[in-house]
């Protein structure tokens, strides 16, 4: 990568809190489409069912755009791709509300989710690279303030909901002022560009083999999740027999001590490396699991479904650090394990119901244990080889936080 020639530390700071911003601009377009799905599902009169199908799209989306983010990175460089890819976002935001059926807003959808797949790589792709120049890690606290834009957005969607404001309104004013902000915010990233004999990346390419088994450990964590956010109040409910309030906590404490772990995961992370983090992470994701289907009373479960949260917060970002260390093309290999992320997202909650019509709650969740069981057994491909021509005695410049795995003295 070439492009920006000051990487002084005072630069290096401001570029770290400028993609911190676009990460914030990115969750505040999510959490402002999603307190607006009941008003979008009555004005295109769409029974519950055909919800769920119009919801599958955005997914659809982002797994088939998503490839498409390291040619787009590689032909403008990372900050004109991010800016023109966050636009297309933000703006996207538009759409849903404004669609009429069920086609046009499978199609809006789509769009909506495949601008949001591809700006997700290149602003990732961009915090690895940052990441790397600091030489402490960044990931997690990025993704901690994607956590904080969705619920400004979710809290601005609320209270636009509870005043009776048209959703076209409210996503025509939330996409101009987050499409401001986001321009704004770009302008402070680090302006990189790959050398100009590299090869460009294909269009569409499986991304490699590291990356696929970075990418499974995404997996769990994503699976877990979504299992967590979607099921964790039914699972009060249902299995435990509290009232609505008392099960709508449990949502309440996975998201948050997810969210305050990731904006303090950094600090974690630079102490004891990403193996020791995600295995340390893996191990109270489990005790969390133990104690949701072991200690039938609602304390255990609100106990258990924050321990998951805690646990898992951290294993996204780093894993979206390590696939961009994994090779040759960062952006290829983030955007593979976006795509088996974006996945266990989708698949997570239908899978959970699966298994409960077949079985139980209990034994859904007993395969949510299993699978944040298997963040200890798997953290290590969480650290990857250092690149090639470097060596212990010869390098040159810091080690980036996922090339150690051992207490480092790191200022901030």
């Amino acid at each position: 990568m070439t492009g920006d020639t000051d990487l002084s530390p005072a630069r290096l700071r401001r570029a770290r809190h400028a993609i911190a911003a676009v990460f914030c601009v990115h969750g505040a377009v999510t959490g402002s489409f999603a307190t607006r799905i009941p008003w979008i599902q009555e004005h295109a009169q769409l029974s519950a069912g055909t919800l769920g199908l119009a919801l599958a799209f955005p997914a659809v989306g982002a797994a088939l755009a998503m490839p498409l983010a390291g040619r787009i990175n590689h032909r403008f460089g990372a900050r004109a791709a991010l800016r023109g890819l966050l636009v297309l976002w933000t703006l996207s935001l538009i759409l849903p509300a404004l669609a009429p059926s069920l086609p046009l807003l499978c199609l809006a959808l789509l769009f909506y989710g495949a601008t949001a797949g591809m700006s997700d790589v290149a602003m990732n792709a961009l915090g690895v690279e940052t990441e790397n120049r600091l030489g402490r890690s960044i990931m997690s606290s990025l993704h901690g303030m994607w956590s904080v834009g969705a619920l400004l957005g979710s809290a601005a969607g609320t209270v636009a909901a509870h005043a009776g404001t048209d959703a076209r309104l409210h996503h025509l004013v939330a996409a101009l002022v987050l499409t401001a902000g986001g321009l704004v915010a770009v302008q402070g990233v680090l302006d990189l560009r790959s050398d100009g004999d590299a090869q460009a990346p294909p269009h569409f390419a499986l991304p490699p083999r590291s990356a696929l088994l970075i990418g499974a450990i995404g997996f769990c964590a994503v699976f877990a999740e979504g299992a967590s956010l979607d099921w964790s109040a039914v699972y009060l409910r249902d299995v435990l027999h509290t009232d609505a309030g008392l099960a709508a906590a449990s949502t309440t404490a996975f998201a948050l001590t997810m969210a305050v772990a990731r904006l303090v995961g950094d600090r974690v992370v630079d102490r004891f490396g990403p193996v020791r983090t995600v295995r340390a992470g893996g191990v109270l994701a489990t005790l969390g699991g133990l104690l949701v289907i072991g200690v039938r009373h609602p304390a255990g479960a609100l106990a258990g479904f924050g321990l998951i949260g805690l646990g898992i917060a951290v294993v996204v970002p780093l894993a979206f650090a390590a696939a961009g260390r994994s090779g040759p093309a960062p952006a290829q290999a983030i955007a593979g394990v976006a795509t088996i992320t974006y996945t266990s997202g989708l698949i997570a909650p239908s899978a959970i119901g699966a298994v409960a019509d077949a079985t139980s709650l209990v034994v859904s969740f007993a395969l949510v244990t299993v699978l944040a069981f298997a963040l200890v057994v798997g953290a290590a491909v969480l650290r990857p080889k250092p690149p090639v021509g470097r060596s212990g005695g010869g390098s040159a410049g810091k080690a980036g936080p996922a090339e150690r795995d051992e207490p480092a003295d790191i200022r901030p």
